[in-house]
């Protein structure tokens, strides 16, 4: 089966295609940078860019029956290696960790958008479009918790999901309306980053459900 892809997906002039390597290189150093805290040589550190930076994406195409996009085109996977590699010679700085957090902000807002943006490509309904664009931004961060041994993004309290699920709305309910893909993007990614910002600067979090937990 042949499926057509919008150019504006795999042209990395485009702004959808730069968001695409842009969320490929930010989740890719967001692995390096879980690496780096477990002290792992450099290829682990390549292991995690990898499989964090791709991670998404590949189920993504895997359940719409896309081609998956890394097998397509070798210059994800490079990307990962030199995001991997740079997190590597930065080398050890009090405000790396903090780092990683404002890269996954980043990944989280580029890859909602561009993981909707796929999947309407290839004819998903605008609902499924959305989910496709939260697992694209949240699944590569779940192995990455995963292989790191450090809490799933999933159990956080705070803001996480909630952004990549923001931006994949707007620009679903955007191209709804009728706006182009680049301006839904320009939309809908600055309102998913701005969401995670406000989250790790005033701590915003979504209510818990009521009631103490039981203690045993």
């Amino acid at each position: 089966m042949t499926i057509l892809v919008d150019p504006a997906l795999t042209d990395p002039e485009t702004v959808l295609g730069a968001l695409d390597f842009a969320g490929v290189a930010v989740f890719a150093a967001t692995g390096a940078l879980a690496a780096a805290r477990q002290k792992h040589d450099l290829v682990t550190f390549a292991f995690f860019g990898a499989i964090t930076g791709v991670g998404g994406g590949t189920l993504r195409d895997l359940l719409i029956g896309a081609p998956v996009f890394w097998v397509q085109d070798w210059r994800y996977i490079a990307v990962c290696l030199m995001a991997s590699l740079a997190v590597w010679l930065v080398g050890a700085r009090d405000w790396r960790f903090r780092a990683l957090l404002w890269l996954d902000a980043i990944g989280l807002a580029a890859y909602g958008v561009m993981g909707a943006a796929k999947a309407e490509a290839v004819g998903v309904a605008p609902l499924i479009c959305i989910v496709m664009g939260a697992l694209t931004a949240c699944f590569g961060g779940v192995v990455r918790d995963l292989l790191a041994g450090q809490p799933s993004i999933l159990l956080r309290r705070e803001i996480t999901v909630s952004a990549a699920l923001l931006a994949a709305t707007l620009f679903v309910l955007g191209r709804v309306l009728g706006l182009d893909a680049w301006p839904a993007a320009l939309i809908a990614a600055p309102c998913g980053f701005a969401l995670r910002a406000g989250a790790l600067v005033w701590g915003w979090s979504l209510p818990a459900f009521p009631g103490t937990p039981a203690r045993g």
